[in-house]
């Protein structure tokens, strides 16, 4: 691959022209309440209400003019779904009728509250969606869904389906993806539904959607043809409508009403300012172009692999240091672009880059709030700022020196979504590559670019071309010099035997019950060991065991997490931290100083006796 890392001075090419839009209301409840309905309760006998008995009559009529074919089916193990959807091998999704079952008990969990809605389609361009596009709107419309809004070519980065929710005021979306595992037959698939405010579905429904897939007897299919998913327009079937739209206008609308956009062009159009941008032939190559070339105005050969394909091109499409290595080496060489970053399968996630330097997440998040006034969507300033549990403490520091509300919550974008509903969060982000504010209900991989991007116009505004930028490295130093740093690390131990995985957890948890205050681990105080449990500010729902602690009298922390976002076996995955406040030792290598804290971690943990693992399979 040829790559130009400089962006040249072109001039600018205007692709859309967008007006703001009104921010989305709360989803209108039906006569039932929508706690009844999502729980399998049946809606009562009289019903009173005007809109419920329209709803129901529209829904009517359009089960007339569509004939709808009700075929028999059973129920299939394991559809257990979680906030991240239901994620398994391919071959599982394409047997028979195991998407279709999950499908009838998504609708079937939100009965009469979705009939005669509309709701959004889309995915991260991998294997088999485009098939499973066809099945969901067969049976959307089959279950009284009045509109379908599925991207070109079943094209819609996760982000951007919640930004497609929140602008156009849908009743909720369907996300085909696997996130950041690999796609292809032998590989990866999944799907989830995110809500009216765009955000992951809640417990409700997905508990609800887990009780009908374990008695489902019947399926619901619209007898239509085929949906042309290659062009863009309306699709009409009596009531029933399916509009292609493009992927991209809702999404770049609410960004450039977080973004200063033409600051940002002026700056990527500097003469000595280069940057990459590597899609890893995923769902951001749809969006790259329009945004970085069409919108700032840089030369197209900034972005990298930006050809969404089926497979991902073979590759991992996780933005780390281990998969995303292609990019890591260009910015690395000894004329590599002064800025890089990457985004995953289906855009949540991010790297960021700068010219030899790598800027972990949880210093991402933390140095994006202590530099908010540089996004003008935070002229007013930040509600507060949330991380989650295994996240460093690095954004407790900005929260703590600026006088921020802080939240610490457990792993998983739900937990941030009931603090923004509640207006107390405006930025947050977690250690595995996800960083978010309120303007959508997803984290966001292109806003963390585009958050950059600003971090760097405002440091170089008065700079000229030639005086030399203010860099990535700089701005991290600056931020560790004012507020020290959290040298961080994460240890990935993936498709690791389940039974081994929960044995290493029920040792560590041992070890817990048997320490105290004060006790010495290597060469560490023991400040407080346990099992993490939160208690949500809003709903007042507990998460209990969403990790071991062990946290030190210095601020050092270890923690251990099992993560199941794989399609198959355990993920164990085990955090470091230490703090300095020393600014000669900032520029430490973190596995250097990290060293002797993760000797400890290893030895109490006994991982590698447990595992069977003598090396992680990733380092972030």
């Amino acid at each position: 691959m040829s790559l130009g890392l400089c962006i040249s001075n072109s001039a600018f090419a205007q692709r859309l022209s967008l007006q703001p839009r009104r921010s989305p209301a709360v989803a209108h409840l039906s006569c039932s309440s929508r706690r009844g309905i999502l729980q399998g309760s049946k809606p009562p006998a009289s019903r009173s209400c005007r809109v419920g008995q329209l709803r129901i009559s529209m829904a009517a009529a359009q089960a007339e003019d569509l004939k709808i074919k009700t075929t028999s089916t059973k129920p299939i193990d394991g559809q257990k779904t979680g906030t991240s959807g239901l994620r398994k091998k391919t071959n599982v999704f394409t047997s028979e009728n195991y998407l279709a079952n999950w499908i009838q008990a998504l609708f079937n969990s939100l009965g009469d509250e979705v009939k005669g809605k509309t709701i959004g389609l889309g995915g991260d361009g991998r294997y088999y969606n485009k098939e499973a596009a066809q099945i969901i709107i067969k049976m959307a419309a089959a279950n009284g869904v009045k509109k379908v809004l599925v991207g070109q070519n079943a094209i819609m980065a996760t982000p951007a389906m919640s930004a497609l929710i929140r602008r156009r005021k849908l009743y909720g979306g369907l996300i085909m993806s696997a996130s950041h595992n690999p796609g292809g037959p032998k590989e990866d698939w999944g799907i989830k539904f995110n809500y009216s405010s765009g955000e992951p579905a809640p417990e409700r429904i997905t508990d609800a959607i887990y009780k009908y897939t374990q008695n489902i007897k019947e399926l619901k299919t619209a007898d239509l043809p085929d949906i042309d998913l290659a062009k863009v327009g309306n699709n009409k079937f009596g009531s029933f409508e399916v509009e292609v739209i493009d992927s991209v206008t809702d999404y770049l609308a609410t960004l450039r009403e977080v973004f200063d956009f033409p600051t940002i062009k002026q700056f990527v159009g500097r003469k000595d300012f280069s940057f990459c941008f590597d899609a890893m032939n995923a769902v951001t190559g749809a969006y790259a172009a329009p945004i970085f070339v069409d919108q700032l105005g840089a030369d197209k050969s900034v972005v990298m692999n930006g050809i969404p394909k089926e497979d991902f091109g073979g590759g991992h499409p996780d933005p780390n240091l281990t998969y995303a290595k292609e990019l890591v080496d260009i910015c690395w060489s000894d004329n590599g672009p002064d800025f890089g970053a990457a985004s995953d399968g289906d855009g949540d996630r991010n790297m960021i880059l700068g010219k030899k330097f790598f800027i972990t997440p949880s210093d991402s998040v933390a140095m994006i709030a202590a530099n908010a006034d540089a996004i003008p969507y935070f002229k007013s300033g930040l509600k507060g700022v949330a991380r989650s549990m295994p996240t460093s403490a690095a954004l407790d520091r900005v929260a703590e020196k600026k006088g921020l509300t802080f939240f610490e919550v457990p792993t998983g974008w739900k937990f941030f979504g009931n603090l923004m509903d509640a207006g107390k969060c405006s930025v947050c982000g977690e250690e595995s590559f996800g960083t978010g504010s309120d303007h959508v209900r997803e984290k966001d991989g292109l806003w963390a670019v585009l958050a950059w991007l600003s971090i760097l116009a405002k440091k170089n505004k008065d700079k000229k071309d030639g005086e030399g930028l203010f860099t990535v490295e700089d701005v991290a130093k600056e931020h560790w010099a004012t507020y020290g740093r959290n040298f961080f690390s994460r240890y990935d131990y993936e498709g690791v035997e389940s039974e081994g995985a929960n044995k290493m957890v029920e040792h560590l948890e041992g070890v817990i019950s048997s320490s105290k205050k004060g006790d010495k681990l290597g060469d560490y105080t023991l400040e407080k060991a346990d099992q993490f449990d939160y208690t949500d500010p809003i709903d007042g729902s507990v998460a209990k065991k969403q990790g071991v602690r062990f946290i030190f009298d210095d601020g050092s922390r270890i923690v251990f997490r099992l993560s199941g976002t794989g399609s198959a076996g355990a993920t164990v995955r085990m955090y470091i931290e230490q703090y300095s406040d020393d600014t000669s030792k900032h520029g430490l290598d973190a596995q250097e100083a990290l060293g002797p804290i993760i000797k400890t971690a290893l030895e109490v943990s006994k991982l590698q006796e447990f595992t069977g693992r003598e090396k992680p399979t990733v380092i972030t």
